[in-house]
């Protein structure tokens, strides 16, 4: 039998020294409990993504000796599996080290490297090309980073052929909606494939763009979920895997383990987050940490009495407390008098601070400014963007005065078709529904107010047209096709990469499919200026598509004019 612990802990890239502190704070935890080995993420020594930090030989030196530091302060417990930058004579590599006794005793460089979606991981490391197998206590266990696992080859069929019975697999591996299973399907592969246990064990917390969503898990040879730690949250899950020694001239280091110690019992715990509350879970935690890691201490949103700023000031309530929450009403002539009520009815339910500045002698000051400039020329989107320009300003200007973190409340709906204003709505150092399509929005925010009462989101707000209110009467659909068919082709090509054609003749209707893909192609600049956000779809706008700005590969045009391709627009 062995007993081993799954470290999910939440780093931070680049605090080399809190990320050890925290692994020698868990390891003691692991020990207590009586582990032989305690398993912690891929690259937990330099937080991950560690990017273009590994290209400084400094950070690399840095991350070595931090390695040290903690097989020092963990060497009287139980073994330590954790992740770290190594440098060899062919170049870096993404590595796993054991730890015991004060010393790394083994080391396990990554075979796989990933280059791919929001992984470039051949662009900083070289693969290694040999198994690690080791004993710890009398089983015999096979090491592996991510990638390793996710598809067949080695260094699996290495250790299948050696009579592997564990095999740790430590990962960072981010969240996007229904990754979970993927990662269920994975180690179910792999243990059919091995004939061993797989104990997988993921990172948590918010990185930027990303969000590791935890969820680790051992599965048995027979592909049973035996057990599972939670998503979006810290927690040491230490589990006992009986399986029979390993045997004569098994190769590999020795860790001596406990002996003589009961089982310990199984105990049950809640299922996974399904539909809405995966994806609000990943929201706030990835929203939650971007402003606590960059040292923030509040947050500001224009909050307009729509759906999006609505959801967005639910999430930073959730993800900071009411506190920490500053919102701001900015009316302009074009408001409703129902669109102000409803900001202040949301702050009202939510608890969190709400002020009001009316814009109107600030646009009008706009509008004089620009009157000789303008002269002769008829209103158009111009001049409803002034109004989306003074919002950022004056967002901005409370960011600078009170030292708050602006957000921006754009939707990926939004982000795609550039239904959105440079320097206006866009203006913000994160966007947290920034990868949220709208029809998801609405799920969303039906789901956060079945979870409190009252509910934060009104139901006037719920329900009535979306709209900027930059002129009156304005809707949304007066630019756009309804939010259930745009987001349906969005889908299609934006996250599935289907052509027009292909689209069309699957019987989505080849004008609209040509109008969205026209808007989605043009808009790429400005998304390139959007504030960054959490990613929650398995292909979100930065880190996943990155398409050339200048580009004359155009399968789809929107029609020219008031509506067409130089067109921009603002939510406030």
């Amino acid at each position: 039998m062995v007993r081993i612990a799954l470290g999910q802990i939440n780093t931070t890239v680049g605090d080399l020294e809190g990320n050890v502190g925290k692994m020698a704070e868990w390891a003691e935890r692991a020990t207590a409990a009586g582990a032989d080995l305690v398993c912690f993420p891929e690259l937990a020594v330099t937080g991950y993504p560690p990017e273009d930090l590994v290209l400084r030989p400094e950070f690399v030196r840095d991350n070595v000796e931090a390695l040290e530091s903690l097989a020092r302060r963990s060497g009287s417990g139980c073994a330590v599996l954790t992740g770290f930058v190594e440098r060899s004579d062919a170049g870096l590599h993404n590595s796993a080290a054991l730890i015991h006794g004060g010393e790394v005793v083994a080391t396990y460089r990554k075979v796989k490297l990933p280059n791919y979606g929001v992984f470039d991981e051949q662009r900083y490391f070289v693969p290694g090309s040999e198994a690690c197998p080791v004993r710890v206590a009398s089983s015999a266990l096979g090491l592996s980073v991510c990638e390793d696992a996710w598809r067949p080859g080695p260094p699996f069929d290495t250790y299948r052929g050696q009579g592997v019975s564990v095999i740790p697999n430590i990962n960072a591996s981010p969240y996007h909606r229904h990754k979970i299973s993927e990662r269920l399907r994975i180690c179910r592969d792999r243990a059919a494939e091995t004939g061993a246990w797989i104990v997988y064990v993921n990172g948590v917390g918010g990185q930027d763009e990303l969000v590791f969503d935890g969820g680790s898990m051992v599965v048995s040879p027979q592909g049973e979920l035996r057990w599972h730690a939670p998503m979006f949250e810290e927690d040491l899950l230490v589990v006992d895997i009986d399986v029979p020694e390993a045997r004569e001239g098994f190769p590999g280091p020795r860790v001596p383990g406990g002996s003589d110690r009961p089982m310990l019992p199984s105990t049950g715990r809640d299922p996974w987050p399904e539909g809405p509350a995966e994806v609000y879970g990943a929201l706030v935690l990835g929203l939650g940490d971007y402003v606590r890691k960059n040292g923030f201490r509040e947050v500001v949103i224009g909050l307009s009495g729509g759906i999006d700023s609505a959801l967005a000031a639910a999430l930073a309530s959730d993800a900071l407390g009411s506190d920490a929450v500053r919102t701001v009403a900015m009316p302009s002539p074009y408001s409703s008098a129902e669109s102000l009520l409803d900001a202040q009815e949301v702050a009202d339910r939510l608890g969190v601070r709400l002020d009001e500045i009316r814009i109107d002698d600030v646009f009008k000051s706009y509008l004089s400014a620009l009157e000789e400039v303008f002269a002769g020329t008829e209103e158009n989107v111009a001049e409803e963007n002034l109004q989306a320009r003074v919002r950022g300003n004056l967002l901005m200007a409370m960011s600078n005065k009170f030292g708050s973190l602006v957000l921006a409340t754009g939707n990926k709906s939004e982000m795609a078709t550039g239904y959105s204003t440079l320097y206006g709505d866009m203006a913000g150092g994160f966007a947290p529904i920034k990868d949220v399509p709208k029809t998801l929005v609405y799920e969303l925010a039906e789901w956060r107010n079945g979870r409190s009462s009252p509910p934060p989101i009104p139901e006037r707000v719920m329900t009535k047209a979306p709209t900027a209110e930059l002129r009156f009467d304005q809707k949304d659909s007066d630019s756009l096709p309804p939010y259930e068919l745009l987001d349906a082709v969005l889908e299609q090509y934006v996250e599935l990469d289907r052509s027009p054609e292909e689209m069309i003749e699957e019987g989505l209707d080849a004008e609209l499919v040509r109008k969205v893909v026209g808007l989605v192609d043009r808009a790429e600049y400005k998304r390139r200026q959007a504030p960054p956000g959490v990613k929650i779809t398995p292909k979100a706008f930065g880190r996943d598509r990155r398409l050339p700005i200048t580009n004359g590969y155009r399968r789809a045009r929107p029609p020219e004019g008031p509506e067409g391709p130089t067109s921009t627009r603002a939510e406030s």
